[in-house]
């Protein structure tokens, strides 16, 4: 498998292709994992979009970068988290089925976190020579959060965000950011049973990209705190429509 791991700025990442040798990507993948899981918890997406649209395999590079916290403290092992989260607070709104309401929140870590992203995806630029127009930022959960933070900061759009179970966060900040930013497509997927990250929270996000004009393919399913199959189908559509462009 066409898989090797690099530093690349502050973050370790797993880089999966399938270009010949020498050949630049027409297009960059940064797919960022959810809190808890290892930093290589998505690394089967690339052979999987690959695999199912064989002709992206000589256009599109897949980075996968590990957050830069270690769980093992908290009895995950290999676990890692782009920033911690207050966990019986977590468990309490499960247990209760209340809706935890995080819009005015920016949890500690999470612009620290952030930076670093932001740090990543710079020094991914500069080595790979693209720019910001031929790189998507993709994410699962806490991924996709700071995901979000980080495309609303770059100078130029990315060429697509992809949130899989996604909420809004800092409200204010993001509805600035987004306000001032140049538009680029967003595809969102939710489950409807999210016990996690609840459906509201998907729908305040996309409320908050619409009423600033960003055009979100928003794709709801019955079922929890994942990715389906719906939201694959689509990130492999994206990823053809994005390298048939000139």
């Amino acid at each position: 498998m066409p898989l090797t791991t690099k530093t690349i700025g502050p973050l370790t990442c797993q880089i999966y292709d399938e270009l010949p040798p020498g050949q630049s990507p027409k297009i960059i993948s940064i797919v960022s994992h959810g809190f808890g899981a290892p930093g290589d918890d998505l690394v089967p997406f690339g052979p999987e979009i690959l695999g199912r649209t064989p002709a992206l395999a000589e256009q599109v590079r897949f980075i996968f970068p590990a957050a830069p916290l270690s769980l093992i403290e908290m009895g995950i092992p290999g676990g890692r988290a782009w920033w911690m989260l207050d966990i019986a607070e977590l468990n309490a709104s499960i247990t209760s089925g209340k809706i935890r309401d995080q819009r005015d929140k920016t949890p500690d870590g999470f612009l620290e976190a952030a930076q670093q992203f932001r740090e990543f995806v710079d020094e991914l630029q500069a080595e790979s020579g693209l720019p910001l127009s031929q790189i998507v930022l993709a994410g699962f959960s806490q991924g996709s959060i700071i995901s979000t933070e980080v495309a609303l900061s770059l100078p130029q759009p990315p060429a697509a965000l992809v949130l899989w179970s996604s909420t809004l966060l800092c409200e204010q900040r993001w509805t600035s950011m987004a306000a001032k930013s140049e538009k680029f497509p967003i595809q969102q997927s939710h489950g409807k049973q999210d016990p996690i990250l609840p459906f509201a929270g998907a729908i305040w996000l996309k409320d908050m990209f619409e009423q600033n004009q960003f055009t979100v393919d928003f794709s709801e399913f019955m079922g929890p705190h994942t990715i389906p199959e719906i939201a694959l189908d689509k990130f492999g559509t994206l990823l053809t429509d994005l390298t048939s462009t000139d």
